[in-house]
């Protein structure tokens, strides 16, 4: 059984088992499914500082979008294992994000990718202002 959420300052740690829906016929990860893993975690990690996605969406009118990404495939990932999806924030800008996350298998690396997230107003399809109790709590994370 994966391990709790672990969040350190500006490092948050995401435990996923590999399911049979996540991989292909001969029973490794699907290539797109690593970037699931990846939304999972960023996900996961707003949440633990008290952000739900729909609720900004309500509330806020906003949402986060991947604006661009570069990514690694260094390892092959099997049904079962488990694994550890692990995010950092690399820069905070006005409007955007940018993350470098990675999962491991044991500590070793299985993939990697740099991520650019974009805040946008969703009625206007538009990039906007991080809200600022998002922008301090994610400042105070890395010690800004």
């Amino acid at each position: 059984m994966p391990a709790p959420i672990q969040h350190v300052r500006a490092v948050f740690r995401l435990p996923v088992r590999v399911y049979y829906e996540d991989t292909d016929a001969a029973g490794i990860v699907y290539y797109a499914n690593y970037l699931r893993f990846l939304e999972r975690a960023r996900t996961e990690w707003l949440r633990s500082l008290g952000f739900e996605q729909s609720q900004l969406a309500r509330s806020h009118g906003i949402a986060f979008a991947v604006r661009s990404l570069a990514a690694d495939y260094h390892k092959a990932a099997r049904l079962d294992e488990v694994l550890t999806v692990i995010s950092e924030i690399d820069a905070l800008g006005g409007a955007q994000l940018t993350f470098l996350q990675r999962i491991e298998r044991d500590g070793a690396t299985v993939f990697a990718a740099r991520i650019k997230v974009a805040c946008i107003d969703v009625a206007r399809m538009k990039p906007v202002a991080i809200p600022a109790e998002i922008r301090q709590r994610l400042q105070a994370l890395k010690g800004e």
